[in-house]
C-alpha cells in the first residue's frame, strides 16, 4: 500500500480495487494450502462427526463424477497441477477443469460467491472448550515473563498475519452455525454495522438531548435511570450468554459460581453488563467506591465493564480473523469481495478500548482482575508480568501527620491517624503518571505492548496528556493510536476530579481523529464511517464515579455524542448532616448570582461585604476558611493580603515546611485565619487543631469531607459553622443536606437557614 499519509480533512473515498495478475495479496494463503491444512485438534465430537460425514459425501460425489468422465491425465495436466500452488497458474488450471466439465466461468464464480456470503453470516463459539480455572486471587509472581507454553497457535486475536490455526477456526465457524442467531442479534454487530445518514450526523452534532424515559435502578437505593431514545429494557438481551462470546460467558459464570454466587442472571454484575452492552453512553455517578467500604459494589461494576471490553476486543479480533480466512480462500475474487461492505471490519489503528484511571494502584487492581476474567486458553502465557508487578504494585505512600515527608511502604502496616478510606486509596502505588498497552493473542496476554499493536490502553489522564504534548512538540511522534477508540471507560471520575479534570477534556479532544499517518492499515478494510470522520458518533463512553459535578456533567452532555443515545443515573440524596457528631450550629447563607459564570465573583463579593467585616472586627482567632477549588483559594488569599489580614495557608501546593509552620502558628494563635483547600484535605487528611469558628467558603465536592471538617470544631467555644452557597451549588448542596431540603433552600424567599 505504500507509506502514504492520511489527510486531515474529512470525507475519504474508498479506492477502487485493481485486478492483480500473477500476484498474491500479502499474508494471504493459496487455495492449495487451505485445502490441505490439518483438521483442528480442539473440535468437539459433534463437529468432527459432522465434518467427517460432509467429507464422505463429497468423496462419494467426486467418485461418481470420475466414473462418468474419466480421462488419463496428460503431461500438461501434471505440469499445471504442479504449478497450481501459485496463484499465477491456479486460474489456468481451474479454467481447464471447467472447460472439460462443461462449466462456464460465471457458474463457478457465482457458486463461490454464494458460499462466501453464507460463511460471512456464520460464527461458532460452541467448539471453544470448557474453561477451567480457579477464580482465586492471581499470583502476579507465578508466571514471569517468558514462562508458559507458547506454540504455533499463539496468534494475535485480530492480527493481519494469518496462520493455519486461524483458518482452521474460521472453517469451524463456517461448519457449525450453532451461534449464528447470536451473531445476528449481537449488540456488537448492530452497533458497528449501523449506517448513519447525513441528517442523523447533523442532529448529533447539534448536541441537543431529550431524556424520554426513566426506569428504577433496582440495585441502587433512591435512584433511577433516565435515557434518550427507546427505553433500555427493550434492548436488553435476556437470552443465554447476553451477547457474550461463549468462551467468555462460560468462564465468567465459572468464576461467579466459584466465588459463592447463586443466581448469575439476577446478579448486579450481570445487570451492569447488560447496561454497558447496550453500547450507549453511560453516566453512573453514585457508585460506592472500594475505598469507602464499597468493595462488592465496585467489583461488580468493574467486572461488568471489563467483560464488556473483553467481549468487544474478542469479537473484533474474531471478525478480522474470519474475514482474513475468507479472503485467503477466495483469492481469485479477493478484490471483488473487498469491494463490498461485508469485509469492512477495521479502524485506522488497532486499539479499541481505552480505560482511564487515576492512580497506578487502581490500575493494578483493574488489570489484575482483567487477567483473571480472561479465559484460560487466552492466557497460557502472560508476558511482562514481573515488570507489571514491580511498576504498578509497589506501594509508596506518605505519612504527613507526624513525620511529614517520611516514606512508608504500606500505610495499613503502620500506626496512623488517617481514615480507613485514605489508607485504602493511597496505601498502594500513588503514581498518577502511567500508560500501558495490553495485547490479546490466541494464547497469551502481552503487557507493555506497543500502543499501535495493543487492543487496550490503560492510562492516567496525566500520562495521556504528556504523550499528547510530546506529539505536538516533536513532529516524528503522534498519538494516532487514539484514532480508533470505540469504547472509552473513565472509572473513579471523582478521584480524577481531585487531580485535574481539564486533562480529561484534553484527552477527549484527541480521540477519533483521522490519523496523520498510515500505520500499516489496509484502507480497503476500514469501516466507511471512519473514513467519513464519524467515529465519534460510534464511540461509547462510560463514566463512573461517586458523585457528579458540573465538569463531569458538562463532559457527558457535550462530548459524548454516541448515536445509540445516553443513559444517566438520577438519585435522591439523604444528606450527611447526621454524621456531624458535635452539637454545631450550622448556618447556611445564600447569595444571589445571575449565571454560573458570575458565581465566583458573586461569592467573593458576598464574603467581602457580609462575612469578612465580622471576622476583621472580632478579637477571637482560630478562624478556618474551607475552600473547595484552588482558583477560589488564590482569590481569597489575594483579598486577605489586600486587607492586611493575619492569615496562613494550607493548600495543595504549599511547601511541607510552610505547612508545618502554618499549623503551629494557627494553633498558638499567631495567625488569626487559616485557608484550607479540599484538595489538601483529600491528599493529606490533616487534623487541624485550634479551630474556634469554621467558615465554609464553598461546599466540598466530596460529601464525606463535610462532617470530617465540621467535627474538627471539637473543643471550640462557639461551635458555629457558616456555609456560603448559591442555587448553582445545587449538586453539592443536595449531597450534604439532602435533595428535598436543597430544593427548598434554593427556591425559598428566605436566604438564611440553620441546622442544629
Amino acid at each position: 500500500m505504500g507509506k502514504q499519509s492520511f489527510g486531515r480533512k474529512q470525507g475519504f473515498k474508498r479506492l477502487k480495487p485493481h485486478k492483480e495478475s500473477g500476484k498474491t495479496r500479502k499474508n494471504r494463503r493459496t487455495k492449495d494450502e487451505i485445502e490441505h491444512r490439518p483438521s483442528p485438534s480442539d473440535s468437539g465430537d459433534s463437529s468432527e462427526e459432522h465434518s467427517n460425514a460432509a467429507s464422505e459425501e463429497e468423496e462419494a460425489a467426486a467418485a461418481k463424477e470420475e466414473e462418468v468422465a474419466y480421462r488419463e491425465p496428460t503431461m500438461y495436466d501434471h505440469l499445471l497441477k504442479t504449478l497450481s500452488g501459485s496463484q499465477s497458474f491456479a486460474k489456468a488450471y481451474k479454467k481447464r477443469q471447467r472447460e472439460e466439465e462443461g462449466k462456464s466461468d460465471t457458474e463457478e464464480d457465482s457458486g463461490s460467491e454464494l458460499e462466501s456470503l453464507r460463511a460471512s453470516e456464520e460464527e461458532d463459539d460452541s467448539n471453544e472448550g470448557t474453561d477451567k480455572e480457579s477464580p482465586g486471587s492471581l499470583d502476579l509472581k507465578s508466571n514471569p515473563q517468558g514462562s508458559g507454553l507458547v506454540g504455533e497457535h499463539s496468534d494475535n486475536v485480530g492480527d493481519e498475519d494469518e496462520s493455519c490455526s486461524e483458518i482452521d477456526e474460521a472453517r469451524d465457524l463456517e461448519v457449525n452455525d450453532h451461534s449464528a442467531l447470536e451473531v445476528s442479534v449481537s449488540s456488537f454487530n448492530d452497533h458497528l454495522g449501523h449506517k448513519l445518514s447525513e441528517t442523523e450526523c447533523d442532529n448529533l452534532s447539534k448536541r441537543k438531548w431529550k431524556y424520554k424515559w426513566e426506569i428504577p435502578a433496582s440495585d441502587i437505593p433512591n435512584c433511577k435511570w433516565m435515557g434518550t431514545g427507546d427505553c433500555l429494557t427493550k434492548d436488553v438481551d435476556l437470552s443465554s450468554g447476553y451477547s457474550l462470546k461463549l468462551r467468555l460467558y462460560k468462564h465468567w459464570l465459572h468464576i461467579y459460581k466459584a466465588s459463592g454466587g447463586n443466581d448469575f442472571h439476577l446478579s448486579r454484575q450481570r445487570n451492569f453488563f447488560s447496561l454497558f452492552n447496550s453500547y450507549r453512553d453511560i453516566l453512573h455517578h453514585s457508585k460506592k467506591p472500594f475505598y469507602l467500604k464499597g468493595m462488592e459494589e465496585d467489583s461488580n461494576v468493574m467486572d461488568a465493564y471489563l467483560m464488556h471490553s473483553l467481549n468487544h476486543i474478542f469479537r473484533t479480533g474474531d471478525l478480522v480473523t474470519k474475514n482474513n480466512a475468507k479472503v485467503a480462500k477466495h483469492q481469485e475474487s479477493a478484490d471483488e469481495l473487498l469491494n463490498g461492505d461485508c469485509f469492512l471490519d477495521q479502524g485506522f489503528t488497532r486499539p479499541k478500548v481505552l480505560i482511564v484511571l487515576p492512580l497506578a494502584s487502581v490500575a493494578f487492581r483493574v488489570i489484575k482482575r482483567l487477567i483473571q476474567l480472561t479465559p484460560p486458553t487466552h492466557k497460557v502465557n502472560v508476558e511482562n508480568l514481573d515488570r507489571f508487578s514491580d511498576e504498578f504494585g509497589t506501594g509508596v505512600a506518605y505519612n504527613n501527620e507526624d513525620n511529614e515527608g517520611d516514606v512508608i511502604g504500606n500505610l495499613k502496616s503502620q500506626k496512623t491517624s488517617k481514615p480507613s478510606d485514605f489508607q485504602a486509596l493511597f496505601g498502594g502505588n500513588n503514581n498518577d503518571h502511567f500508560m500501558i498497552g495490553i495485547k490479546f493473542t490466541r494464547r497469551s496476554i502481552k503487557l507493555f505492548g506497543d500502543f499501535y499493536s495493543s487492543d487496550m490502553i490503560v492510562a492516567s489522564p496525566l500520562g495521556l496528556v504528556t504523550k499528547i504534548g510530546k506529539a505536538e512538540v516533536e513532529k516524528e511522534k503522534d498519538v494516532d493510536y487514539l484514532s480508533s477508540i470505540e469504547v472509552l471507560i473513565i472509572d473513579h471520575a471523582d478521584v480524577i476530579a481531585m487531580q485535574n479534570w481539564s486533562h480529561v477534556n484534553t484527552v477527549i479532544g484527541k480521540l477519533n481523529h483521522i490519523p496523520s499517518k498510515q500505520h500499516a492499515t489496509d484502507i480497503m478494510r476500514i469501516r466507511q464511517w471512519y473514513l467519513d470522520g464519524h467515529a465519534q458518533f460510534y464511540r461509547q463512553t462510560i463514566i463512573l464515579g461517586s458523585y457528579l459535578n458540573p465538569e463531569i456533567n458538562g463532559l457527558f452532555n457535550h462530548h459524548c455524542v454516541n448515536y445509540q443515545g445516553k443513559v444517566k443515573l438520577v438519585c435522591e440524596h439523604k444528606g450527611v448532616l447526621p454524621k456531624v457528631l458535635l452539637q454545631v450550629r450550622q448556618i447556611y447563607e445564600r447569595f444571589d448570582a445571575e449565571s454560573a459564570v458570575d458565581v465566583d465573583d458573586a461569592r467573593l463579593e458576598y464574603f467581602a461585604k457580609k462575612v469578612f467585616p465580622k471576622i476583621k472586627d472580632s478579637v477571637q482567632g482560630g478562624i478556618m476558611l474551607f475552600i473547595s477549588s484552588y482558583f477560589e483559594f488564590v482569590r481569597v488569599r489575594n483579598f486577605l493580603r489586600s486587607q492586611d489580614a493575619s492569615f496562613c495557608l494550607l493548600g495543595e501546593y504549599t511547601k511541607q515546611s510552610d505547612i508545618s509552620r502554618a499549623r503551629v502558628w494557627f494553633f498558638q494563635g499567631s495567625r488569626k485565619i487559616m485557608l484550607y483547600t479540599e484538595r489538601a484535605h483529600f491528599y493529606h487528611r490533616y487534623k487541624v487543631r485550634g479551630i474556634q469558628n469554621l467558615i465554609i467558603y464553598s461546599l466540598p465536592e466530596r460529601k464525606e469531607f463535610y462532617p470530617e471538617v465540621v467535627n474538627m470544631l471539637e473543643g471550640s467555644h462557639s461551635m458555629t459553622c457558616t456555609v456560603l452557597f448559591s442555587r448553582f451549588d445545587q449538586l453539592r448542596l443536595e449531597r450534604i443536606v439532602g435533595t428535598a431540603p436543597a430544593k427548598r433552600m434554593a427556591t425559598s424567599e428566605k436566604g438564611v437557614f440553620v441546622f442544629c
